[in-house]
């Protein structure tokens, strides 16, 4: 299979772009090389390139950036991944698109399901609603995988940001009262490989097993990192509220913990508990720094 992964310097794309890259026929574009922000060129850029399948990883994802710059998200996390679709359409060739469990309000106590009513409170979760829409109204047969809380070895991220503080400072604060679920990217990039031979398309949710609080997926971090002999200063991460951040201009969902019983139907493979894909990453790629 021949595929092109649009923002490989990324993540999410870096470690599609590793790992699909061992095995199969690949085109990787990182974001100076395809700018979604820039739709004329998106066209050129992809015009000589042949795939199957289209990978689209990129996104304008800064939550609070978006609330102020509402053209330019629209623009990249709408009509980007709408462009892309036609090109797919026009290609013979499958979209895989990446969106966010804030398309959600965060209202609802249990896991959000792929049926359930998609209603954002932020202008981010506002333009990857519009994104997913456009890419499923060019054709039903793309897939739109939806995840939340995504960390890896690619690029730092919330984990990343906590074991650092902990390494410098007594005191670590993380939010307690807003929860999803963290996903691992080396597990995305394998189950989308199952996915994928099942055809999946329309709406699919992905993420590791079990929801957590900002607080409890810190905690758990430097719990980890103790056991391991990483040496921190802190050991406690201490609880504020979502009320607390004064520094958030976007309004955040409180509950987008993401069901994944379609995925599990669907190949037969349950997702592991984030404890699991937490310790695992934190051991093969913080404890050798």
């Amino acid at each position: 299979m021949k595929i092109a992964i649009i923002g490989a310097g990324g993540r999410l794309g870096a470690a599609f772009a590793r790992e699909y890259s061992r095995d199969l026929e690949m085109t990787s574009f990182a974001r100076s090389q395809l700018d979604l922000g820039r739709l004329n060129r998106v066209r050129s850029a992809l015009a000589e390139t042949k795939f199957e399948l289209l990978v689209n990883c990129a996104a304008l994802t800064n939550v609070d950036y978006c609330e102020s710059h509402r053209e330019e998200a629209f623009l990249v996390n709408a009509e980007g991944p709408g462009l892309l679709a036609e090109i797919a359409n026009e290609k013979s060739a499958n979209l895989i698109h990446f969106s966010t469990d804030y398309v959600f309000d965060g209202k609802k106590s249990d896991p959000y399901t792929e049926e359930d009513k998609a209603v954002s409170l932020s202008v981010y979760g506002e333009s990857k609603l519009e994104g997913e829409r456009r890419v499923l109204e060019v054709s039903s047969q793309h897939l739109v995988v939806r995840l939340s809380w995504v960390f890896g070895p690619d690029k730092p991220s919330f984990i990343d940001q906590i074991i650092q503080r902990a390494r410098e400072d007594d005191v670590v604060t993380a939010v307690a009262d807003k929860f999803s679920a963290p996903t691992y990217t080396i597990d995305v990039v394998s189950w989308l490989r199952l996915a994928i031979d099942k055809s999946a398309n329309g709406i699919l949710h992905l993420a590791n097993n079990g929801g957590c609080s900002w607080q409890e997926w810190a905690q758990y971090a430097v719990d980890v990192c103790g056991g391991l002999g990483i040496r921190l200063k802190a050991e406690r991460i201490g609880a504020v509220s979502l009320a607390d951040m004064k520094n958030f201009v976007a309004q955040r969902p409180v509950h987008t913990v993401l069901s994944t019983a379609k995925f599990a139907a669907l190949t037969g493979v349950k997702p592991r508990h984030w404890r699991d894909a937490v310790a695992e990453y934190i051991t093969a790629h913080v404890l050798k720094k």
